[in-house]
């Protein structure tokens, strides 16, 4: 079905999506994350149902001597045939056959201990391959509207610290919760068959213990929550302080931006210690209960030994279930403050996931074939807050091939203007058409491939020259990215690297000067050869020399080609086909520079302004 028309006049905005009931959803995406490896999961149940098999078997090779060897019981019936047809019936033939069967034991639990870390750990990994690369697909696809109000190192710290959370759940409890269950179960069924008195105690005391645990977990999520929220904050400050680190240092301003991360660093401690006074509350709490437990079977279990009515065998082994019991408890109850992490990170990841994205494509949208440029804007309203919008009621149109510059006073929304072109942001009222269709009816992606942009500070990628240029076409030839490089007057300084096309170039291209920053980034756009070509005011920071290579290279990447440009400098835009003036979120006037100037308006009062003449009176 189609979209339905926008009419309101406002824009639309990230939304993210009714929370379901919150348990389900991230069941749900549990469940999505681990069915690609569910054949992985059979083989790790089966080898932790062989370990708790084998834990189950561990105490009776010593019942086995401690009343059948050292004591005067007889052997159990069904250790008969394996006694006489391989040890005879001597005692020490027996002790024998005990102390292989520890060993057998052992081996087995050993090897399926092997086989269920080396599978989990495998599961976690790559559970956290796939959520980590969602996650950031996601973030790719959301429109630009999200990032204006969320932090990018939140971000970071949610692709990072919180996937690595629900890798580490995944890699060491995967399921480790079902098989502590099993355990459990087991256990009780052996202890009611040895002692009833004494395994209807332990049972007895679970659910209080649980009750405790549940409780202690609300808790140590809050808590958990308080500290994830102040790491994230964290990882902002420093993302900033290092990204802006020339701004920093030639402000002289190191201390500012150090009290910045102790204020953020000394909540997330102030909030972990609290969170630590939670969670240590819980291993003395069971420590004490299993004690108790230990203490009163001792004691009437000695009794019983006494009377002759248990043996000391049996005692044994149910004191090794007992102390057993209680681990794959404790480990449930401990697990508490890795669910509660998990949960939270869990959280933080379905936010994101859960976003809308706000630029949304219609199911018949259409790709865009060979685009004339004709655009036109049909009283556009847009504002990034809104309740003060930007654009108010916008009207204007290109010609395809024409150069049109846009101009107006700071904030006035020329760059919101070009914005809306690619559909970077959706208008909140009116329609953006090129070539008579609107944008919302052509395929997102189709419709960028056909506009090319040289920004006035142009990001580059850590990588190659050749890679940056083609960053825009990945399967343009050497050919092809050689001759872009040429038209854009780069080839001259590319070559006297010392890799050519193959020198790496820094972070954000900062080993580059403005100038070759500015040519690689109009070789990118040249190689694109898209027929609309968008500039802000790509020569606003160059010296003299550079602005004439980069101006020289402009002329021939405009050629054939419909040109928006927004205009700091008016001198730059004399020889454009139109200029539109924007104030107060409308086009005040539209004309060429002499047309504009004639009229003495807005635009004659900016030109006097820069050129220097005094205003009229």
């Amino acid at each position: 079905m189609k979209s339905p028309e926008i009419t309101t006049s406002l824009p639309l905005t990230a939304v993210t999506r009714p929370a379901e009931a919150p348990t389900g959803g991230k069941m749900r995406l549990a469940s999505e994350l681990l069915r690609p490896y569910h054949g992985w999961l059979i083989v790790i149940l089966l080898a932790m149902l062989v370990e708790t098999a084998m834990s189950l078997a561990a105490p009776w090779p010593l019942k086995v001597i401690l009343d059948n060897v050292v004591g005067t019981h007889k052997a159990p019936e069904w250790l008969a045939p394996f006694q006489s047809s391989l040890f005879g019936h001597s005692k020490m033939q027996l002790a024998a056959l005990a102390g292989i069967a520890t060993v057998l034991i052992a081996a087995l639990g050993a090897v399926a201990s092997y086989i269920d870390n080396y599978y989990t750990e495998s599961v976690g990994q790559w559970v956290a391959h796939d959520l980590r690369m969602r996650v950031y697909d996601h973030l790719q696809h959301l429109s630009l509207g999200y990032y204006d109000s969320h932090q990018t190192g939140a971000l970071l710290s949610t692709i990072t610290d919180d996937v690595k959370t629900i890798q580490g759940f995944a890699s060491s409890a995967t399921l480790g919760i079902l098989v502590d269950i099993l355990t459990i179960v087991g256990m009780l069924g052996v202890m009611f068959w040895l002692e009833f008195d004494f395994a209807l105690m332990a049972v007895a005391v679970v659910p209080f213990l649980l009750l405790f645990v549940a409780r202690l977990n609300r808790a140590v999520k809050r808590a958990t929550h308080e500290v994830r929220h102040h790491q994230s904050d964290i990882v902002a400050v420093v993302q900033q302080g290092l990204e802006s680190i020339r701004v920093v240092q030639a402000f002289g301003r190191q201390e500012l931006e150090e009290s910045r991360l102790y204020d953020v660093s000394r909540a997330t401690t102030d909030a972990a210690l609290a969170a630590r006074r939670v969670k240590s509350l819980l291993s003395p709490a069971v420590t004490v209960v299993v004690a108790l437990c230990t203490g009163f079977v001792l004691w009437r279990g000695t009794a019983l030994v006494l009377a002759d009515m248990m043996t000391v065998g049996a005692l044994t082994v149910f004191l090794a279930y007992l102390s057993k019991f209680f681990k794959p408890v404790q480990d449930l109850a401990k697990m508490s403050n890795t669910l509660a992490q998990t949960a939270v990170a869990m959280e933080r990841v379905q936010a994101i996931l859960n976003t809308v994205a706000i630029v949304p494509e219609r199911f018949d949208a259409r790709e865009p074939e060979s685009l004339k440029g004709a655009i036109v804007f049909d009283h556009v309203v847009f504002g990034y807050d809104p309740k003060t919008p930007v654009l108010r009621d916008v009207n204007f149109s290109i010609a395809p091939g024409q150069l049109v510059g846009i101009v107006g006073a700071t904030g006035g929304g020329k760059s919101t203007v070009v914005g809306l072109i690619p559909r970077f942001y959706d208008p909140g009222a009116g329609r953006v058409l090129i070539d008579d269709v609107d944008l919302r009816d052509y395929k997102l992606q189709g419709l960028r491939s056909k506009i090319g942009f040289v920004l006035q500070d142009t990001v580059l990628f850590r990588g190659t020259v050749r890679d940056n240029i083609a960053y825009g076409r990945p399967d343009a030839s050497e050919d092809e990215i050689v001759a872009a490089a040429k038209l854009a007057n780069a080839d001259e300084f590319i070559v006297r690297m010392p890799k050519g096309y193959d020198s790496m170039v820094g972070e954000r291209g900062l080993t580059l000067s403005g100038g070759q920053r500015q040519r690689i980034g109009i070789a990118r756009a040249i190689i694109r050869n898209a027929p609309i070509l968008i500039l802000d005011e790509p020569t606003a920071a160059l010296d003299t020399e550079s602005e004439k290579l980069v101006i020289d290279a402009l002329e021939r990447l405009m050629k054939g080609r419909t040109v928006i440009t927004i205009a700091h400098r008016l001198s730059t835009i004399r020889d454009a086909h139109k200029i539109i003036v924007l104030k107060d979120g409308v086009v005040a006037e539209e004309g060429t520079h002499d047309e504009l100037l004639a009229g003495g308006g807005f635009y004659a009062e900016l030109y006097r302004v820069q050129i220097g003449q005094p205003a009229k009176a």
